[in-house]
């Protein structure tokens, strides 16, 4: 039987010359392309390429093969794109959600990556952040949501996902932010959370504030949240400005310049688990799954 990849390095053979510079071309190795010649002409049941000095010539059962080669691989081609737009991965959709610091990290790279490979997909995204994205994935208005959930504390009903299929992407530490002059600004040690009993807070959206109060509380203290934003870069702004401490994911300040804040390792260490979710249903669709792929690849950066 003749194997659609024997045919197609018989062709890279006839156009360079020889097994080394179809290797090349082909990216692989000159022994892999003597055994799959081999192999051809063991299907073929006669003598294919018959070396003349340097070169490698076709022999006429090997011009015969090359000539039909063409219209099968052609065919072939064509049958490969028009089975992956009926499964989705050049011509299906992929409807994203994700919370901001998701938005602006990880989606960009998993996106990009997935548009250079099946630029037919269509690829939307809205940010929203967990429980109500999970709400949304469950009721049907997205195949995707990112979304995240705190490690170190019990995990409420509405962060349960055993219904879901669940994909990893990154364990992200929360850090302390304070004004760069602030007394711990030199962050040449860990600071533990209690040393900032008696500053004003600022806090970010409420999940996050509500994690903050319940991390305070278990270290002996109730914060003074003076401040409260979902944008991140104004979290950012406010502590420089010396109107408060904070603390932030580190995936988010990848995407701020924190200028004018000092950033501290904070004990208790607090992480938030980063996963990508989907129903699995939907994991079954060729498209949904490169994309959860995408995902993990960019966390793993």
């Amino acid at each position: 039987m003749i194997e659609a990849r024997h045919l197609r390095v018989l062709r890279a053979v006839a156009r360079t010359g020889s097994f080394s510079a179809a290797a090349r071309e082909l990216g692989c190795t000159q022994p892999a392309v003597s055994q799959q010649m081999k192999a051809l002409e063991t299907s073929a049941g006669t003598t294919l390429l018959i070396r003349t000095g340097r070169e490698m010539r076709l022999t006429e059962a090997g011009e015969a093969l090359v000539r039909h080669a063409a219209g099968i691989l052609a065919g072939l081609t064509a049958a490969e794109e028009e089975v992956a737009a009926i499964a989705g991965l050049r011509a299906g959709r992929v409807r994203l959600s994700s919370f901001p610091s998701g938005s602006s990290t990880l989606v960009p790279t998993a996106v990009a990556g997935m548009r250079a490979a099946y630029p037919g997909t269509k690829i939307s995204l809205v940010e929203a952040e967990p429980p109500k994205s999970v709400e949304m994935l469950r009721a049907g208005d997205c195949d995707i949501t990112l979304a995240f959930r705190y490690v170190d504390l019990p995990t409420p009903a509405e962060e349960q996902w055993d219904d879901l299929v669940v994909r990893p992407l990154l364990t992200d530490r929360l850090v302390g932010l304070v004004p760069g002059g602030h007394r711990l600004a030199a962050g040449d040690r860990p600071v533990r959370i209690e040393e900032l009993a008696e500053e004003e807070w600022i806090a970010g959206c409420p999940r996050c504030r509500r994690h903050l109060v319940e991390v305070c509380e278990r270290a002996g203290f109730t914060p003074r949240i003076d401040f409260a934003t979902d944008d991140y870069p104004a979290v950012v702004g406010l502590v420089a400005a010396g109107l408060g401490v904070a603390v932030l994911p580190e995936l988010a300040l990848e995407a701020v310049r924190p200028k004018g804040v000092a950033v501290l390792e904070v004990l208790p260490a607090v992480q938030r688990e980063v996963v990508a979710l989907t129903l699995p249903d939907l994991a079954q669709v060729p498209a949904v799954d490169m994309m959860l792929g995408r995902l993990a690849r960019a966390g793993l950066r």
